[in-house]
């Protein structure tokens, strides 16, 4: 106890708490994947009980929605806590376990009432999922310091890729030898396993206690907060200039993301095997990528790796809008996947190193609140533009928002400042 007693204080890491954290990381990892893999069949599962398009949709936007309203008042209560981990832990235990409680009602009621038994279920693990997307970057941040969060986090995301890419498979391969619905109901039972093993480990994660709130904030009503949060993207602090690059960004990756499976069909007449393709490719490049991007940030910096990966990343529904074959959507994929990797790291970086210390999870509540915002309307406005001029005119404009974007990650000097960051005084 005296040991971590000093870590808490101020001094450095113990290697033995470090090591053991660095462990329990990769191996939350690994749960995470079995689920993460588990839910990505989730949205055929209501469409094979018969559910509207409209209900199927609600899985992508309640997330968005619930973020939306949540994500400030989540991130008031949270920098009040004394310490982050269990509000890691415990949320992300309530949303993988809502997989069992699915695959457990049909055994009960209807197909039909199943459908909507299971939205309501979604509908209310989007509150512990709101807390979890703040905790998650602040729990990994203090988990492995500044000087190791990448690397760390690279090892993890390419654990939890391999991991959700050999558990879909399996599951695939299985979902064809079981009568429905009882192959769904085993395959989400079954995602317990995962479930209990990120649970075990990610309990085992010990980091700094908070420093105790301000006492202005602590009396501000919420009101009163929630303006004094929103002032903070109208000061000219790297902080603000990071998200609001973001936020440009972000609405272009979400109004191309809907866009590509359907220009992948409908425009191109790609058969399944060419879709698995692409996607396989997408997702297998990143064991490799993010291993590449932190040899290269360790190198060079943010800020190389930055403006490469935006860049990089205008690109993907650029090249897609203007090729009349699916054989080079696969090495288009491969690059999006190399990109993504990239900015995922360094985003994860810049977002940490420019929130002040002594207010990490409030403000990284109001960089996830645009996150959200650009989720749940860019997805909506790019499949409009789709119906009303055709997928490529579209594309092109979801790749024009993510030009946008990166030339203001250049423009306003996005990772290039050394300013200490410092919390926006309160009135």
């Amino acid at each position: 106890m005296p040991t971590l007693s000093r870590w808490r204080t101020g001094h450095a890491q113990p290697a033995d708490i470090q090591k053991q954290n660095e462990r329990s990381v990769l191996i939350d990892g690994l749960g995470v994947g079995i689920v993460t893999g588990v839910s990505t069949f989730l949205s055929v599962f209501l469409t094979r009980l018969g559910a509207s398009p409209f209900l199927v949709g609600l899985l992508t936007a309640l997330p968005a929605l619930t973020g939306m309203l949540l994500a400030i008042p989540a991130g008031r209560f949270l920098e009040r806590q004394r310490n982050m981990a269990p509000w890691y832990s415990w949320p992300r235990a309530m949303v993988q376990g809502s997989f069992v409680l699915m695959g457990l009602i049909p055994f009960f009621v209807s197909q039909q009432i199943t459908v909507y038994a299971v939205i309501v279920i979604w509908a209310l693990v989007t509150i512990p999922q709101t807390i979890v997307n703040i905790t998650f970057t602040v729990v990994m941040g203090a988990v492995a310091g500044p000087r190791r969060r990448q690397y760390l986090m690279s090892r993890r995301w390419s654990v939890l890729g391999a991991t959700t890419a050999i558990t879909v498979a399996a599951i695939g391969a299985f979902l064809d030898n079981v009568p429905f619905p009882l192959n769904y109901q085993i395959v989400f039972i079954a995602s317990f396993v995962g479930g209990a093993l990120s649970f075990f480990f990610s309990r085992r994660l010990t980091i700094p206690d908070n420093p105790p709130p301000q006492r202005d904030v602590v009396q501000q009503s919420l009101g009163a907060y929630l303006s004094d949060m929103l002032a903070v993207l109208r000061e000219p602090s790297p902080f603000s200039r990071f998200v609001i690059s973001a936020f440009v960004f972000n609405l272009g990756m979400m109004m191309a993301l809907p866009l590509f499976p359907l220009y992948w069909v409908r425009q191109l007449n790609a058969s399944d095997f060419w879709i698995g393709l692409i996607n396989t490719t997408n997702n297998g490049v990143l064991l490799v990528a993010y291993f590449i991007w932190t040899a290269l940030t360790r190198r060079k910096g943010n800020v190389l790796a930055l403006r490469i990966c935006v860049f990089g990343l205008v690109l993907y529904p650029l090249l897609t809008a203007l090729t009349p074959r699916v054989e080079p959507l696969v090495f288009y994929a491969a690059l999006a996947g190399i990109f993504g990797a990239g900015l995922n790291l360094v985003l994860f970086d810049i977002s940490l190193s420019t929130a002040p210390p002594e207010r990490t999870a409030a403000y990284i509540a109001l960089y996830q609140l645009t996150t959200y915002i650009a989720t749940l309307v860019a997805p909506l406005v790019g499949t409009l533009l789709a119906d009303l001029f055709g997928y490529t005119p579209a594309l092109l404009t979801g790749a024009a928002f993510r030009l946008a974007g990166a030339i203001l990650f250049v423009w306003l000097g996005v990772g290039v400042t050394s300013e200490r960051p410092r919390a926006v005084q309160t009135a």
